[in-house]
Parts: C-alpha cells; structure tokens; sequence
C-alpha cells in the first residue's frame, strides 16, 4: 500500500472548496426525497465483520459505517474520522488524530478507546472473517495517547495494513452495540439504518445528528433484484433512481436518453474462472494452460457482458499501482490447448463447473463447457443459489473443480498466497513475493515485487481470468454526485444529490 504523503497544497484547496460549498444556499440543503438503489446481489447479514457477502458494505460502508480513512473514486486516500495521520521512520507507527467533532449516531463520542474496542473485536472474535483477522495479523499493540489520539504500532512494516484499516477490517463501530451488529448496525455515518427486510431491500435514513457535511437525501433504499432485467424495467418503469451496476449490460442502449444518465467506470471485480488445486487433474500445469488457452476470452465477454469490461490476466485491475496488461498470455488457441491435453496423457477429462446464480455466471458457464468440449474436457455445469448454496458448497466445503465468481474485494490478489482459501492454490515463491511485497519501505518495491507476483498467476495458469467487471450506473437525469468508479465494496452515496420529488 502507497504510505500516505499528502501534500498542504492538496489540503488548502479541499477545505476551501468545503468553506465555498457551506456558503451555499443549495449546497449542503437536506432534501426530502428518499433514493431507491437498485443492487444484484442481498445480504444475508448486516455484520459486514463475519459475512463475506460484498452486498453487506456495498450499503453500509462510508454510509453507516465510517473509517479512520476512506478509499476514493480514484482509489486515493481521503481523510475521514482521522483528520491526518502519520507513520514512524521505521514504518512501524501509525498515530492517527481523531475529528473530535466526529461522533456515533447514538450520540456517544467517537474516542481512541472506541476504534481500538472496534480493531480489537476482529482480533478477539471468533466469528469474524479470517480475511480480516489476516488484515490485522501485523498489528502488535494499540494505544490511546488521549480521547482523539490512537496509535497503532505494527510488529513488522506492512504496505497493507493501512490500505486494510479504509475498507470494512477497519470499520469503526458503536462500542455498546457490538451485540447487535448482525441485524442493527450502529455507525458514525451520515446515514442511519432503519430496516432490512431479508431477502428483499436495506433502507437507511438521514441521520440529523451527523457529526460532519450532512447527507442531502432523506435517505436511499438499496432493493435486491436476482432477475437483472427486473431490474431494468424497474428503473424505465420509474420505481428506482439508480441501478447501481448494471447486471444486463445487453440492454444498456436502452437507457440512452434524456431521461438517464449512464456512468461507465472500473471497478476492482476480476470475473475468474477458479480452479479447485486440490482436484488432481487440475494439479497438472499443462490442464490449466490448455483450460485457458481454449476460451476465447474477447468472444465470452462480446456474448455474456454486451463486450463491456476489460481483459486482464491476471488478479489486477488498473486501478492498481501494479497493474501490466497481461490479457495476451494466453490467446486463443484450441489447437495448443489440445496439444497440452494431449502431453498429460489423461485421456477422457471430466471436470464439474459450479457457478452461482449471479447475472453473469450461467451463461459464461454455458460459453467455456462448450468451448472446454471442443478441446476434449467435459464439463457438467451446475447453477447454485447464491450466496447460501454457492458459498457452502464452494467456499467451505471446497465441493467443485471449477467456478465462475467476480472478486470485488479490492487489492484481492494476495487471497492466492493462502493455501487454505478455497482455490487451494499453493506457490510458496508466489507467496514470498507477497509477503515481501508487503514489507518494503517505498511504493517503487512494493511495485516490482507485485508485478513479479502477478506475472507468476498468470504463467502458472493458476485460473483463468476472464475479465474485469465494468461499472455500469444507469441514474435518472436529476440524480447526481455519484461517482463512476467503484475503487471499494461501498456503493457511497454520501455526496449524491437529486432535487425533491
């Protein structure tokens, strides 16, 4: 991660233009009308610490819940309950200065003591994502200096760490609804929740007593549609104000109006073909060369995502630091496919490809069992419901050889340098590049050990990746103030704004 050198010119023209905006008679107005944000995906959950569900912080975080700092558009670090922040010579400091200002929606203050009972929970908690007990791993000790002073020494330098400390391992909680976090969350953001009906919608509200800048919406509804083109006709018919990402791109021509506007940006969601190590066949190098020397990945993304996205190659998206196209390493070519099946000396490979029920799996599940058949692999597809089924089966339980999922999670790539995820995937020189990515002093190492490593997934074909999720918004023409790129899991709708209805 890219330690934090924010220069005062950048600061001085931020606060001017915070002072210009309070001026302003428009600017900062709340506004009575209650947004509807259609989303794909419902969370199970509204513990965003022990589900791994993205729907959960796409609603809730930066909007219920905030951080000591925030991830942007542009996938830089802004400040947001910690007003600056420094790190020691050594890289093993980090003290953090609180917004004293900043408090809970339940009114308590928002105190050093808070953010370390917060950190502290994901340490102690048994029921909190591995994920996020790995992102707190190099934390050795925690301090409050005074109520608006925290600091965090580490046990070893680590460019992670803070990058980990903007995303939901360093969501700051209500330290006296720590109980409660499964069905009630309880924040510090300009929106408060109100009601989760399972299954179908989160609805949050303004909260009044919002520490900082104030929402200007009355509040926004995130509404769940498994059918993406329920979701379309919902947005023509006039029933939402956003379609948050677009899970039918086909029919994106169809919001080409005055009617709409219609956001195309990145996002940090790799779309890959995984391959389960511990299956035997799949442990042979040349099996899963020939697997993606046999899709044609251009053609799979024109015929099952309308050609919208992007071909990588490996786990990077461009918004990282590291990123090289690598998309061209292995072409199409069925007929070196077909060579390399023909050198394991297998014979007849048959392989289960088991995908979830999400707008974009079962048809790319359809194009690569035939294209694997024409090579020689059979391929038995099976659709799972998503995300209970998907994630037991797959996740867990590790019963499949294949699957197709987008990983949102952003700088996600270092999931391959753990053995017991369930890719199973085990290189010990790709996780020492990791490793030792992670520890260098300077942005400039922290690149070339991560580009080495990305170059490593790609040759040893340690799956297949497809391509990069778009971000498509469709909004009504007078919604604005939603960003075009999606840099993290939250959809954030804190600088939204759309005249009252």
């Amino acid at each position: 991660m890219t330690r934090v050198f924010r220069q005062m010119a950048t600061v001085l023209i931020g606060l001017l233009a915070l002072v210009l905006a309070a001026c302003s008679p428009t600017a900062t107005e709340p506004q009575d009308r209650q947004l509807v944000v259609g989303t794909s995906v419902a969370p199970n959950s509204m513990d965003p610490t022990t589900s791994a569900a993205a729907a959960i912080p796409e609603a809730l975080l930066y909007n219920v819940y905030e951080t000591l700092l925030k991830i942007d558009g542009e996938g830089k670090y802004q400040p947001l309950l910690a007003s600056e922040w420094s790190v020691s010579s050594d890289g093993l400091i980090y003290t953090f200065n609180l917004r004293p200002q900043a408090q809970f929606a339940s009114g308590t203050k928002v105190t050093a003591d808070a953010v370390i009972a917060s950190i502290q929970r994901i340490i102690d908690d048994d029921s909190v994502l591995p994920i996020l007990k790995t992102a707190m791993a190099p934390l050795a000790s925690m301090r409050a200096v005074d109520d608006d002073t925290v600091q965090f020494t580490l046990s070893t330098p680590s460019q992670n760490w803070l990058f980990d400390m903007s995303q939901r391992a360093g969501i700051i909680f209500d330290p006296d609804h720590l109980d409660q976090l499964a069905t009630t969350p309880a924040g510090s953001g300009p929106f408060v929740f109100s009601n989760w009906t399972e299954g179908d919608s989160v609805t949050l509200v303004r909260n009044d007593n919002y520490w900082g800048t104030p929402t200007k919406l009355a509040g926004v509804t995130f509404k769940s549609y498994s059918d993406p083109n329920a979701m379309n006709a919902a947005m023509l018919a006039g029933q939402l104000d956003i379609v948050s990402n677009v899970a039918a791109p086909q029919a994106l021509d169809q919001f080409q109006t005055a009617d709409f506007n219609v956001l195309e940006g990145s996002t940090t969601g790799e779309v890959v073909l995984g391959f389960n190590h511990q299956n035997e066949v799949l442990k042979d190098l040349r099996v899963r060369q020939a697997i993606n020397y046999a899709i044609d990945r251009p053609a799979l993304l024109d015929a099952v995502w309308a050609g919208k996205g992007e071909l990588i190659g490996s786990m990077v998206p461009p918004t990282d630091p590291w990123f090289e196209d690598l998309s061209q390493r292995y072409p199409y070519d069925p007929d070196k496919a077909r060579e390399l099946l023909a050198e394991t000396g297998l014979g007849q490979i048959s392989l289960r490809l088991r995908v979830p029920t999400l707008p974009y799996a079962p048809g790319a599940a359809s194009y690569i069992a035939s294209q694997l058949g024409a090579v020689g692999i059979q391929v038995t597809v099976d659709e799972l419901e998503f995300p209970a089924t998907w994630v037991d089966q797959v996740m867990y339980q590790g019963n499949y050889d294949m699957t197709i999922v987008a990983h949102v999670e952003a700088r996600d790539i270092g999931n391959f340098a753990d053995p017991t995820y369930y890719w199973h995937y085990d290189n010990p020189e790709f996780q020492q590049l990791i490793a030792a990515a992670d520890k260098t002093m300077t942005e400039d190492e922290q690149v070339t050990l991560m580009k080495q490593a990305a170059r490593i997934l790609s040759d040893d074909a340690a799956a297949d990746f497809l391509w990069l999720m778009p971000n498509l918004i469709v909004t009504k023409a007078d919604v604005t103030g939603v960003d075009s790129n999606r840099t993290s899991l939250s959809f954030d709708m804190t600088g939204v704004n759309a005249p009252a209805a």
